[in-house]
């Protein structure tokens, strides 16, 4: 009989295939990285995203905070961001553009679709 597996989920994101099979990913530096199914990380956040929004057409997305502060800004309701603290958690619809401002350090549950998802480029880098 398989064992229990230990993940250490500041190192991995845990991919969630369509089979309902669970394996764990290393992060690697640069853009997600998508799968036909959902990913779930528990992330360290210091600073924003370097894109100017992103957008998951496969699924809807889950954001809960842990610890910190983010304000959320979706395309759908320009005129009101939403400010997430220590145990809020939000929906992302499924196809909404979006963005993620951080606001203090935050640790940040995030359960995403795949394998699609866009980003808009940020600002040059100087």
């Amino acid at each position: 009989m398989p064992k229990p597996i230990p993940v250490d989920v500041s190192e991995h994101a845990l991919d969630i295939y369509k089979d309902f099979s669970i394996q764990p990913r290393r992060y690697q530096p640069g853009p997600p990285q998508r799968i036909d199914g959902m990913t779930v990380g528990i992330l360290t956040l210091t600073s924003d995203a370097p894109h100017n929004g992103e957008m998951h057409p496969d699924g809807d997305e889950i954001l809960h905070v842990i610890s910190g502060k983010i304000r959320v800004m979706a395309d759908s309701s320009p005129d009101e961001d939403l400010m997430m603290g220590p145990g809020d958690t939000c929906i992302v619809p499924r196809g909404e553009w979006h963005k993620v401002s951080i606001l203090e350090e935050t640790r940040l549950l995030h359960i995403t679709a795949g394998p699609g998802g866009e980003h808009r480029p940020g600002p040059p880098s100087t």
